[in-house]
């Protein structure tokens, strides 16, 4: 029987100095990278199964019959409010992309990402503005949704104000009626089409980066067994998982995400772009916060509006008269003694203590890729 041929060492040295010196060579030119929920925990979004502190252990509240319900496609049917209670909490918008994020969007940028598959819902890759046809969710996430019925897409506004208001979205077109979800893989649905078609690209390789995941759940596990065998698997996660560690080529970096990606781009010398691009983030956030507040705002003085008149339905004069209250106060109009019928009114400009700047904000880009 022939012995297997030994493989060809890539790195200089099985360290963070050997890593960096072999992403700034020319060999290093086609990065894939698979991210599990350790790389959104310091944002502040629970990973699945940590004790004490994972999404599973803090659903008992929901009273669901085992955690895992609250992601099945059957139980959603028949009682779909837990899972929009979760919703509420995880919905994009609340969170900011991490330091690790920003790395890839980093790699992006100079040219080295081939393809990043994700576990994550939470689309912090597209926040931090990595390109959407780079990103490969495997597990779906919020950033479309559909009626589980008729398959008729939902609109991401209204998606949204259902969420945040944990209302449970219905479907719109006539006759339907049925349950809307986000495009999130549930147990008992098929993995989206895009997640299969992508698959041969972890075959391209030339660096696989695995970081905050378990690597227990399939077929999402098996990319990593995928990677050529002369390509380096790197994994950066808190525990060794699977298999990476068993080829000369690969590399374990135990610690947090950011942490380890921090320190690996001092080594490429990429530590103050990093920052930076990082730093842009919070002001993202910062502007959707405000704007989310304005339009929460809205919504509850329109609310109380109706609670106010709640029982009295306006007639035809009110609504004449509140039409012409609302020109007046727009055009500003001043009744002079004498004008005749067929003069036309004029607008003039509002005054100085007319202008109010207590609800403007501070103008920044929004969030790249779609909510």
């Amino acid at each position: 029987m022939a012995k297997p041929m030994p493989q060809k060492k890539v790195l200089k040295s099985r360290d963070l100095s050997g890593l960096a010196d072999y992403i700034a060579s020319d060999k290093c030119n086609n990065i894939v990278l698979m991210l599990g929920a350790g790389v959104s925990t310091s944002a502040g979004i629970p990973d699945f199964r940590s004790p004490e502190t994972g999404l599973y252990a803090n659903l008992a509240r929901l009273r669901l019959p085992y955690p895992e319900a609250v992601f099945e496609i059957n139980f959603f049917r028949e009682n779909p409010e837990p899972f929009y209670t979760l919703a509420h909490e995880l919905y994009p918008g609340k969170f900011r992309p991490t330091v690790t994020h920003s790395f890839i969007r980093l790699l992006a940028a100079n040219g080295l990402l081939h393809t990043c598959f994700t576990q994550n819902i939470d689309t912090l890759e597209r926040r931090a503005g990595v390109p959407d046809d780079k990103i490969i969710e495997a597990h779906g996430s919020f950033a479309s949704q559909r009626c589980i019925d008729c398959q008729q897409p939902y609109d991401d506004a209204k998606m949204k104000r259902k969420i945040l208001a944990k209302e449970t979205p219905r479907c719109e077109t006539p006759k339907c009626g049925g349950l809307v979800k986000p495009d999130i893989v549930f147990f008992g649905e098929s993995l989206p089409d895009e997640f299969i078609r992508a698959i041969p690209n972890v075959a391209k390789a030339d660096l696989l980066i695995i970081m905050g995941t378990s690597l227990t759940v399939h077929p999402f596990a098996g990319l990593a067994e995928r990677a050529p065998l002369a390509c380096p698997r790197v994994l950066v996660n808190l525990d060794v998982v699977g298999s990476i560690g068993r080829r000369p080529n690969d590399l374990v970096l135990l610690g947090k995400c950011d942490e380890v990606v921090r320190a690996l781009c001092e080594k490429l010398g990429w530590g103050e772009e990093l920052e930076a691009l990082w730093a842009k983030t919070e002001a993202k956030v910062a502007w959707e916060e405000e704007a989310e507040a304005r339009e929460e705002e809205a919504e509850t003085k329109a609310e109380e509006a109706e609670e106010k008149h709640e029982g009295k339905a306006p007639t035809a004069e009110d609504v004449v008269g509140a039409i012409a209250d609302a020109i007046g106060k727009k055009l500003n109009l001043e009744e002079e003694d004498g004008q005749s019928d067929d003069t036309t009114p004029t607008a003039t400009p509002p005054s100085k203590d007319d202008v109010s700047t207590k609800d403007e904000a501070p103008v920044a880009d929004p969030a790249p890729g779609k909510l």
